[in-house]
């Protein structure tokens, strides 16, 4: 389950150490007179009333500026300059080790609610680390007038008094207890990147996932998501990803989010280079808290859990960028085959229109804004393009017409190849030109007049034609007439 959701409950920072340590024990003062350990500062939590005129404090204490717990029923608390040294694990005021569940969820309330500011959840987190650390073995550990160090917490008769102090934080340690039950370590992170390839420049979701001992999502936990070769971007709404996630954020480098109801929270993740990673890094209960000894107590003040219960758990992903493709364009002439160098062709979409796209998803345009053009060059009449995303559908485009083959070249309709460029191959595309029509020699009688011919280019309109062949025919009969006339003579 997630967590109990009040408005002045707080998350600990995901780093560094956790503000709330545990401490040993309730201290026991007469009301109206100046408590014995008069260094010690009660802070958040609520005073209950022992009669008598005694009162016992269940909540947190100052020391060294921090919020602490205490765990040993009736010891010493510690004043607010004490100082400690690393210790063992925790154990119980009899110096039991505590049984594994009882240590998970020790470990989940302080990762929880250690640094809480609400009088009454500090209150009942008191109550239950007294409950399990100070738990009496028998009867015999409740008998009035035992020393200190003996007595065992009654946790009934102190619940009672919780709730008569505040209903509230007597509320507030049953819904702690299945609270702690439900969400206790070890937790379990995981990273799922997106199935297949992903594409520079194009984002895709990729979710983080953290499970509690049981296989159960966590709720609303801090993860801090760290990209390599890659920005992160907004998380997922709730309406997509079917949990409560972020707010959407810019594209950055690093972020922090919150897991929502099922333990999942989705982001977008933007490949900037060749191999995308994303590394997320969140707080988890320790299996078993660990303590630190005071340095000079002389048996009588609290050990200290300074880590709060917390351990840090890392899990990444990583995503195959899709290699970029080539396309090889080679431009032929439609009855010989030969390659023609000097064509001009447009690297397009599928279609023929918008500009091809980069492996950085950057659309392919040239300085003028239009797809990018090449031109063919040497006798083989090859252009060729790198570096294009993959997969995509490639059109080239003929621009204009090389020299020699403008007759059949329509501009409304240019000569054009389409493809499938795949990740990491070569599209071979050939765009064919038709030569212009070159006249041929005429024969006229029985001489055959030879028409000459252009090096590069040569077109004549069809009546410019007729007119050609009637003078050649009135030529030949002028020939005629005038060898008839010299054979008389």
């Amino acid at each position: 389950m997630g967590w109990i959701s009040r408005p002045r409950a707080r998350w600990r920072a995901a780093t560094g150490l956790v503000a709330a340590a545990l401490l040993g024990a309730l201290s026991v003062t007469a009301l109206g007179t100046t408590p014995a350990a008069a260094a010690s500062k009660e802070s958040v939590g609520h005073r209950i009333d022992l009669g008598n005129g005694h009162h016992d404090w269940l909540g947190s204490y100052q020391v060294g500026g921090k919020d602490v717990f205490c765990v040993s029923f009736h010891l010493k608390a510690p004043d607010t300059g004490e100082e400690y040294q690393p210790g063992d694990p925790l154990r119980t005021k009899w110096g039991d080790p505590l049984p594994a569940n009882e240590a998970a969820d020790i470990s989940y309330l302080l990762l929880r609610y250690g640094n809480t500011k609400n009088n009454d959840e500090a209150a009942a987190l008191a109550h239950l680390l007294h409950s399990w650390t100070a738990k009496p073995r028998s009867d015999a550990d409740l008998k009035p007038g035992l020393p200190p160090d003996k007595i065992g917490y009654n946790a009934p008769d102190y619940l009672n008094k919780l709730r008569a102090a505040s209903s509230a934080a007597a509320d507030d340690v049953a819904k702690m207890t299945a609270e702690a039950e439900a969400s206790r370590g070890p937790w379990t992170a995981s990273v799922t990147a997106p199935k297949g390839d992903q594409h520079v420049g194009q984002a895709a979701d990729w979710t983080v996932t953290v499970k509690n001992a049981k296989g159960k999502g966590v709720a609303d936990v801090p993860v801090k998501l760290t990209a390599t070769d890659a920005n992160v971007g907004a998380a997922v709404p709730a309406s997509e990803s079917g949990s409560g996630n972020a707010a959407p954020q810019a594209a950055q480098s690093d972020t922090t989010v919150k897991t929502g109801a099922d333990g999942t929270v989705k982001v977008k993740l933007t490949p900037t280079g060749d191999q995308p990673k994303l590394v997320a890094s969140l707080s988890a209960p320790a299996d078993v808290p660990r303590v630190q000894n005071p340095v000079n107590a002389n048996g009588k003040v609290q050990n200290v859990v300074s880590t709060g219960g917390e351990k840090k758990l890392t899990a990444q992903g990583v995503v195959a960028i899709a290699k970029p493709g080539k396309v090889q364009v080679t431009k032929t002439d439609a009855k010989t085959g030969k390659g023609i160098g000097g064509a001009t062709l447009r690297i397009t979409g599928k279609d023929r229109k918008s500009p091809a796209t980069a492996q950085d998803g950057k659309p392919l345009n040239g300085p003028d804004g239009q797809p990018v053009v090449v031109t063919t060059s040497g006798d083989n009449g090859v252009a060729a393009v790198e570096n294009l995303l993959a997969p995509q559908e490639i059109c080239v485009v003929e621009v204009n017409a090389p020299p020699g083959y403008t007759n059949a070249f329509d501009p409304k309709n240019p000569p054009a190849a389409c493809g499938s460029l795949q990740p990491g191959g070569t599209l071979a595309l050939t765009v064919a030109n038709t030569p212009n029509e070159v006249p041929h020699a005429i024969p006229a009688g029985d001489q055959p007049v030879a028409m000459a011919r252009g090096t590069v280019e040569t077109s004549f309109s069809v009546p410019g034609l007729s007119g050609l062949g009637a003078l050649v025919l009135a030529g030949s009969a002028l020939v005629g007439l005038a060898a008839r006339r010299s054979a008389r003579r």
